[in-house]
């Protein structure tokens, strides 16, 4: 049982938070967002992710999980700080450390004990140096150790909870195998397997592990597109392949591509570092340009079975980036719905959990939001699914039909 300090309360904060206290451990998530902190601590759960709300709940009636926003109360016990704030892409490709940087100098600022500092967030190779250097620079007292662990996360959003709890591995690294271990002893109880390697392997684990999969994604919707030209399927050839051992299953699903906070971020970034480090990294480069291209490929498909988008009235079915989530971080269907709109369109859409923040990311009152795929579809010339929501695998094609102006529906990811 340890004594546990979150920074940050997003995802990977919660769902980690959330999880360690499940495990038995005392956990504080901290949150410099009062607002989001003060609605924790009525039990309003800021994200939609399935079982997450039960598992805070059960944490904060057990007293083994609490939120605060001060950073002197929720770690003035604390034996780890795991830093799990977000890293998103800036303009130059790169990822953004300023909430890393900040969480760093306020940790330094606060602490008057020993202490791990657990990094979290998916942070570029070398940023372990970076956050014991600003920890360093800012200590009020420079006798207080501490060590810096890399424990990078491999949360799926809609499944970020079973994925904790059922991990693949657990990835540790530090210069202190005394320090890596301390925390490996967190993960016991899963009976996962724990690497533990030096810090700059572990952070580029995670990179890695996610360019790879970007990859697999990218690659199949390349077929994918061959297989159009060519009369093949798709989907039966995806199965062929996954029968390989070598190949695996998982990640052939042909569609619009991948979104979210990670995969395109994430090999953005290590594109990025391989180009500071004098390479030229054109596979990478590639499976961002076949990803982005594929949400172009759909909206060109309307274009093509309607003759021309303008005036046509398309519905949009799933919002959110992938099902069992309300993220819209680099959804497809924002660069779908704001394409239509630019060729003339008029646009209806609808998504089980993404609607509200939908509208706030796409920001056109172009955009009508519907309460069903029904509602959508009434007076659409064409559907198109965007995001594979198990409900809108057993739509009724006969009700549809009968609502529709044209029955013309776009299947972009073949449920």
């Amino acid at each position: 049982m340890k004594t546990i300090t979150i920074v940050g309360a997003g995802y990977v904060g919660l769902v980690t938070g959330a999880c360690l206290a499940d495990l038995g451990n005392y956990v504080t998530c901290l949150d410099i967002d009062e607002q989001k902190i003060a609605g924790l601590q009525r039990g309003v759960v800021p994200i939609f992710e399935p079982g997450l709300g039960e598992l805070i709940g059960r944490g904060a009636d057990t007293g083994r999980l609490r939120f605060t926003a001060d950073y002197a109360d929720a770690i003035a016990k604390a034996e780890m700080i795991f830093i799990a704030v977000n890293t998103p892409a800036t303009g130059d490709w790169s990822a953004d450390m300023q909430y890393v940087r900040a969480a760093a100098e306020q940790i330094a600022k606060n602490i008057d004990h020993d202490v791990i500092i657990v990094n979290k967030s998916t942070m570029p190779v070398g940023s372990g140096d970076v956050v014991s250097e600003i920890i360093k620079a800012n200590l009020k007292n420079p006798d207080i150790h501490f060590e810096i662990v890399a424990n990078p996360e491999f949360l799926a959003q809609g499944t970020a909870v079973h994925d904790f709890q059922l991990p693949d591995r657990i990835v540790l690294g530090s210069y202190s195998p005394e320090a890596a271990q301390r925390v490996a002893d967190l993960y016991l109880p899963l009976r996962a397997p724990i690497m533990i390697t030096d810090l700059y392997t572990a952070e580029m684990i995670k990179y890695a592990s996610n360019a790879f999969l970007a990859t697999k994604i990218s690659f199949i919707n390349e077929i994918a597109r061959i297989c159009d030209r060519l009369g093949a399927d798709v989907k039966e050839v995806a199965v062929g392949m996954g029968y390989d051992q070598r190949i695996g299953k998982r990640h052939l699903a042909a569609g619009v591509g991948f979104g979210g906070s990670c995969f395109s971020k994430d090999v953005m970034a290590l594109a990025h570092m391989a180009a500071g480090a004098g390479l030229h990294p054109q596979l990478l480069n590639a499976v961002l340009d076949i990803n982005y291209d594929q949400r172009n490929e759909i909206v060109d498909k309307a274009a093509v079975l309607l003759g021309s988008l303008r005036g046509a009235v398309i519905g949009i079915l799933g919002l959110s980036f992938k099902p069992n989530t309300d993220d819209m971080r680099d959804a497809p269907s924002i660069d779908i719905i704001r394409s239509l709109l630019a060729q003339g369109a008029d646009v209806r859409a609808c998504d089980p959990a993404a609607k509200e923040k939908a509208r706030a990311a796409i920001q056109d009152d172009r955009v009508i939001y519907c309460e069903d795929a029904y509602e959508t579809a009434q007076g659409c010339d064409a559907l198109i699914l965007v995001t594979h929501w198990n409900e809108f695998r057993s739509l009724q094609p006969e009700t549809l039909k009968s609502v529709m102006r044209q029955p013309i529906l776009i299947d972009g990811r073949n449920i």
